[in-house]
């Protein structure tokens, strides 16, 4: 109805529409083809319609009608629109506006090599297809179904030219997501909608999508309201250190990773120091995917940097060829502290004690540009993509409080 309403107005505008799927994609252009030929419209609207010779679902014409010299009518060829699925070619299209409705199949959003392919889809090739990339829109229509889903995937860039509109199925669990908050007035009874998606039919929901499939779908949040370890609200930023006095040991820990590029592991090195009274404070975060040289190199580079009074420990993944990799850091690294640790059980129950004392409002966050990937990791973990910044900063605090530290007082 969008596009056909824009012709009444603009009938020179392209559009470019895609969906997951092409059958999709064409169910919703032979609508909007149905529209226009219907009687109801032609009758408010006699002078627009679909070229003859160019009426397809998936490619179709408009043309309008004007009154020419000499009192003639004649027809204009217009816009018109253009239907693929996410994937597809769009070689020889532009498009006014772009207009992508449910990029990702509900049922393969688990698989990243989907995810993948949809951001970049989104990303490479849509975007080449504006017919004006200064203003030339691109219209996103769908459900949370991943934390790295399309939606997902351009919030995390915060640009200044994204409007996000998030409308929830439910408030009482998620009212916080409801964007822009105004919205929240058409709510009855914490429902959008008290006739299709009543509280019994969401409880049903509930049961057949699971706590992660209804926080996506119902909830345009793909992370159940109990199943997320930290409350990142808590953390508490700062700008500038604590006094040395309030600091009573760094710690530099290291999840390492040997992917370069592409969408792998990152490899992560946390700064954490404790503070007086059971504080700690995140100072610096490295992270980024290296080649195994690179990565070295960088792993110096920053321990140089932070200096001989800092600890650094490596994560030793499980193997032989996971002992080598950490041994040779420590060769690397001679000359400074340096110490591998082999960690047992899975990352939630490493990050559980970090958890505790991040929920308690004990950790600050130093402010700079790492913090906003750094937060979005926790808020999702541990369902996030990617949990390495997690791991090392739950290894930098179990070291940290593994020990007693001697403080001496000037």
């Amino acid at each position: 109805m969008f596009l056909a309403w824009c012709w009444t107005k603009w009938p020179w505008m392209r559009f470019i529409t895609a969906s997951y799927s092409s059958a999709l994609a064409l169910e919703s252009a032979e609508y909007c083809r149905d529209l226009i030929h219907s009687s109801q419209f032609q009758e408010m609207y006699p002078d627009i319609n679909i070229k003859e010779d160019k009426d397809t679902k998936s490619n179709f014409k408009i043309v309008s009608k004007e009154l020419g010299v000499g009192g003639r009518i004649r027809e204009i060829i217009g816009g018109g629109r253009y239907s693929t699925s996410v994937g597809g070619t769009l070689t020889g299209f532009h498009g006014d506006i772009l207009v992508v409705d449910d990029p990702l199949d509900p049922k393969r959003a688990a698989s990243d090599i989907e995810l993948q392919n949809a951001n970049r889809w989104c990303e490479q090739t849509l975007s080449t297809r504006k017919t004006n990339k200064a203003v030339t829109p691109t219209i996103y229509i769908m459900q949370r179904l991943h934390q790295d889903d399309p939606s997902g995937h351009i919030l995390a860039k915060n640009k200044e030219n994204v409007r996000h509109i998030c409308i929830p199925g439910e408030i009482l669990n998620y009212a916080d997501k409801v964007k822009p908050k105004e919205l929240i007035k058409n709510y009855k009874n914490n429902l959008l909608d008290t006739n299709r998606l009543t509280w019994a039919v969401l409880k049903d929901l509930e049961a057949d999508l699971g706590q992660y499939g209804y926080a996506g779908q119902i909830g345009q949040d793909p992370t159940p309201p109990e199943g997320g370890m930290f409350k990142v609200d808590n953390f508490v930023y700062t700008t500038s250190m604590p006094h040395p006095r309030e600091q009573i040991q760094t710690i530099r820990y290291w999840d390492k990773a040997g992917t370069e590029g592409g969408s792998g592991s990152f490899t992560v090195g946390v700064k954490m120091t404790r503070l007086i009274g059971n504080r700690w404070i995140i100072e610096d975060v490295r992270r980024g995917r290296w080649s195994s040289s690179e990565r070295e190199r960088i792993i110096l580079q920053t321990t140089e940097a932070d200096g001989r009074r800092v600890e650094i420990w490596v994560e030793q993944e499980p193997g032989s060829g996971g002992k080598e990799s950490a041994e040779g850091t420590i060769r690397n690294l001679a000359g400074f502290v340096c110490k591998a640790e082999r960690p047992t059980g899975d990352k939630e129950f490493r990050a559980d004690p970090y958890s505790v004392q991040v929920n308690n409002g004990a950790f600050m966050l130093l402010t700079a540009e790492w913090n906003h990937a750094f937060i979005e990791e926790h808020r999702f973990f541990p369902f996030s993509t990617h949990k390495d910044q997690v791991d090392a900063a739950s290894g930098a605090f179990n070291k940290l409080v593994g020990k007693k530290f001697a403080r001496c007082l000037i």
